[in-house]
């Protein structure tokens, strides 16, 4: 059995918590994960989405905050306050900066993401495997007015500007240029099962598909693609989903992602989509629906939507 998750952020890293308990001995787990948040600070290279899927899983996270490590201290980001060194705005924990400096190391002396990230792992032994979607430069930039048309990092305009400058695109620099790290067609073209996980369908799963030739081998793959819905009675579980879509004109409900994302049938990647139970009335065209719990509260609730997800696309675990 082999299940491939498309993820990224928080949503995604406690999706794969309940991916990886539900699935057990046998069931082989890959995390496909978003890059575009990628962006190089004070001369280190940062993978804000692949670290929170690898701290989360590995133990490491911050529970209350969602991100970051646990026991954080933040020397290094006074220091650097201090000196006057910009960006201000972006805080590098003592601990995660040790994870940026490996990283930056490697890369500097020529392995690609996907080995750095492997190598990452084998500290933190996630129990899954987790692979980049791309090993190139691919970033997410918003293109804001303020008053002058003008793009920025999604990190800036996140982080900094708190999502309050107002989006008017999303561009996914390098994405055309770009080909999927290796490992990462393999898995989806041998899954049973593919699912997008409860991410924000914007800025962590649209560039992980805008990899040239991924969102092909997704299409014309033979496993069954079901999502789960990041919104819930018209509000995004966490973050700030329902600015990335009101910049591209998508309802901020279960109905309107679901048609972001589109029918396979029809030249979208759907075959089922998962919504909460509070959004049971929702219908997609083409796309096979069903609600469920969706709130993530614990372990247990999460793998009852893995579940759910499954019976949804008719695969079944022995």
């Amino acid at each position: 059995m082999r299940i491939v998750v498309l993820a990224g952020g928080i949503g995604g890293a406690r999706f794969l918590q309940g991916v990886r308990a539900f699935a057990g001995a046998g069931v082989e787990v890959t995390a496909v994960v978003n890059v575009g948040d990628d962006v190089t600070l004070h001369g280190l290279r940062i993978c804000p989405d692949l670290d929170s899927v690898m701290y989360t899983l590995g133990g490491g996270a911050d529970a209350k905050r969602g991100w970051g490590r646990a026991g954080e201290t933040w020397a290094v980001k006074q220091e650097l306050a201090a000196y006057g060194a910009e960006p201000a705005w972006f805080g590098l924990g003592d601990r995660d900066t040790a994870t940026h400096l490996v990283r930056t190391r490697m890369l500097d002396a020529g392995y690609p993401l996907s080995a750095v990230t492997e190598a990452l792992c084998a500290r933190w032994r996630p129990g899954v495997r987790l692979l980049p979607a791309t090993d190139e430069r691919l970033e997410t930039h918003v293109v804001v007015a303020d008053p002058e048309q003008r793009a920025i990092h999604f990190q800036e305009w996140w982080i900094r500007y708190h999502a309050e400058l107002p989006a008017q695109r999303f561009v996914f620099v390098g994405a055309q240029a770009a080909k999927p790290a290796p490992g990462v067609v393999d898995a989806i073209t041998n899954a049973d099962i593919v699912l997008l996980a409860p991410s924000n369908p914007v800025v962590s799963i649209a560039p992980i598909l805008a990899v040239a030739g991924l969102r092909e081998a997704l299409v014309a793959g033979p496993a069954p693609v079901v999502g789960v819905s990041p919104i819930i009675d018209g509000a995004p579980v966490r973050g700030m989903a329902d600015r990335c879509l009101a910049a591209i004109s998508v309802p901020c409900t279960a109905a309107g992602v679901g048609e972001l994302y589109g029918a396979r049938s029809a030249g979208g990647v759907l075959d089922g989509w998962l919504v909460d139970s509070a959004d049971a009335k929702t219908e997609v065209p083409g796309v096979a629906v069903r609600d469920t719990p969706l709130w993530m509260r614990d372990e247990s609730a999460t793998v009852s939507m893995v579940r759910a997800a499954l019976d949804l696309s008719g695969v079944r675990v022995d």
